[in-house]
């Protein structure tokens, strides 16, 4: 008696339920993906501390990146806490940094996080995948003295 037939059916199946599921995902972030990255973000902070906090934020490799979704967490005078695209930028006052369009957009950032308790904000900005500049929407929500935000391009 030979098992072949079943294997193939289970081998089948298998690959069908693959390609769903990336399909269902999708190739790039959704703004609900990005709400719900970001309270992720906020309760990990909350739940494990600011360091431990911004350094899985950071990590590139980390729960924090997906696809072209990642978080950032900007201190409410403009300095960079955590960076999960770019390193670089930790450590940083980017309280002047404009877009293409002249856009002061962490100046603007830190303003509705002093305002709001959390909130959507459009701006332009180099897509990690991608690497071209592109039109952003960011969804924030201030913790303590910081916010934590994730967006997603609209390409």
């Amino acid at each position: 008696m030979t098992h072949t037939p079943w294997i193939k059916t289970c081998i089948a199946v298998l690959a069908t339920c693959t390609v769903a599921s990336a399909l269902a995902k999708g190739e790039f972030a959704t703004p609900d993906e990005a709400t719900a990255m970001v309270k992720k973000g906020v309760a990990f902070i909350k739940a494990n501390g600011k360091d431990k906090g911004w350094a899985e934020i950071s990590n590139k490799a980390g729960v924090f990146t997906d696809r072209d979704l990642y978080l950032v967490v900007y201190g409410l005078d403009g300095m960079v806490h955590a960076h999960g695209a770019n390193e670089k930028m930790i450590g940083r006052n980017l309280i002047e940094l404009k877009d293409v369009d002249g856009k002061a957009f962490v100046k603007e950032r830190v303003e509705l996080g002093r305002a709001k308790p959390n909130f959507w904000q459009d701006y332009k900005f180099t897509n990690p995948v991608s690497k071209k500049v592109e039109p952003k929407q960011m969804y924030c929500e201030r913790l303590e003295e910081t916010v934590v935000c994730g967006g997603v391009y609209k390409n």
